[in-house]
């Protein structure tokens, strides 16, 4: 278990101690060869060596505006979560058996020892719609139920969602990670769970095939 937010900082700052910059705000929005535009308040044209596009659910947007030929089609997987009112009885995660498109409900605690259920898998449309629907709880009641059927009733409450970029749809075997380079151009398509777990060994993958 780790502060997401944390790690991201701490890797940022490791960047910038060797020289890198992260330049907010500065969205792709097209290029040529190697050649980027990029918007924002600043609007400016730069020319990169190579080009890594792992933007996660826009990766296959940039890849478009930079005039890939190849792209795999984006399905969108929303997942929520519930949490629990009151503490845990449970001091470590529960992963039940996975369901097609997911993880399944699973038990996960925050830094704090607050108990999260979920994500459930919701294929969508919009990949901007974070929602929590209340009437998904009846769903997780049956799903955390099967390994905690003391759950009292009333005890889950929406938390947040987040929405997985995959590269299989509703029906379809699970799809891995690609990630392929064309010239210049390096793309990461659906990189979803566990990607953040994997980021590190993700980015050593990419050096070594980039070296």
């Amino acid at each position: 278990i780790v502060d997401s937010h944390g790690l991201m900082l701490a890797l940022q700052g490791d960047l910038e101690r060797a020289g890198g910059a992260v330049a907010f705000g500065s969205p792709v929005v097209g290029g040529e060869g190697q050649v980027l535009r990029v918007g924002g308040a600043e609007p400016a044209s730069l020319e990169a060596g190579l080009v890594v596009n792992c933007a996660g659910l826009a990766a296959q947007a940039v890849a478009a505006s930079l005039g890939a030929a190849q792209i795999p089609t984006r399905h969108l997987a929303k997942g929520s979560y519930f949490s629990l009112a009151g503490r845990a009885p449970f001091t470590r995660l529960i992963y039940p058996v996975p369901e097609p498109g997911g993880l399944g409900v699973h038990l996960t605690l925050d830094l704090a020892g607050q108990a999260r259920f979920g994500p459930d898998v919701q294929w969508v449309q919009r990949d901007d719609d974070f929602q929590v629907d209340p009437r998904r709880a009846d769903a997780f009641y049956a799903a955390i139920r099967r390994y905690w059927p003391a759950l009292p009733d009333g005890a889950l409450q929406p938390a947040y969602a987040g929405i997985r970029p995959k590269l299989g749809g509703p029906g379809e075997a699970a799809a891995d990670f690609m990630i392929e380079r064309r010239g210049g151009l390096l793309n990461l398509f659906g990189i979803e769970s566990p990607g953040l777990t994997a980021a590190l060994a993700i980015g050593e993958y990419v050096v070594a095939s980039v070296a």
